[in-house]
C-alpha cells in the first residue's frame, strides 16, 4: 500500500514562499529608499537575520514580519522581547565574523509586510524599532 501524503509539508512550503515573497517586498521597499543590501538570511546559532543593510553610515539589521491579519498584535506586535533578544544575539555573532561592520553604528528596524488582495505587498517600515 502507498503511504499517506501529509499536508504539513505543503503548508510549510506555502508559508515559506509567503515569507520569501515578504522578504523580497521588504528588500525592494528599503532599496527604493536608498538602503543597500549587504546580507540576506544570515544564519547563526542564535537565529537568522532577515536583512542586513547599509543606510548611509549606519548598519540596519532588519526583521521582516508578515501577517495576514492584525489579530494578536499583527506583524509589528510579533517582534516582542524574546524575538528582540534573539535578533540582538544573532547581530552580535554577525559582528564577530564581520568586524568591518562593527565599526558602524547599528540599529534594529522592522518591516511589517501586509499581503494585498491583488497579490502585491504593502510595507510598513519602522526605523530603530527596538534597542538592546
Amino acid at each position: 500500500s502507498r503511504p499517506l501524503v501529509r499536508s504539513a509539508p505543503v503548508a510549510r512550503d506555502r508559508r515559506h514562499e509567503r515569507g520569501a515573497a515578504a522578504e523580497r517586498a521588504a528588500r525592494a521597499h528599503l532599496e527604493a529608499r536608498g538602503l543597500v543590501t549587504l546580507l540576506a538570511n544570515f544564519r547563526t546559532r542564535a537565529g537568522e537575520l532577515d536583512l542586513v543593510m547599509r543606510d548611509g553610515r549606519a548598519l540596519a539589521v532588519v526583521e521582516v514580519r508578515c501577517r495576514a491579519d492584525s489579530r494578536f498584535g499583527g506583524a509589528l506586535g510579533s517582534v516582542a522581547g524574546s524575538k528582540q533578544r534573539r535578533i540582538a544575539a544573532a547581530a552580535g555573532l554577525l559582528l564577530r565574523v564581520r568586524p568591518d561592520l562593527a565599526r558602524l553604528p547599528m540599529r534594529f528596524d522592522v518591516v511589517a509586510v501586509h499581503p494585498q488582495p491583488d497579490g502585491t505587498h504593502a510595507c510598513e517600515w519602522v526605523r530603530d524599532a527596538f534597542r538592546c
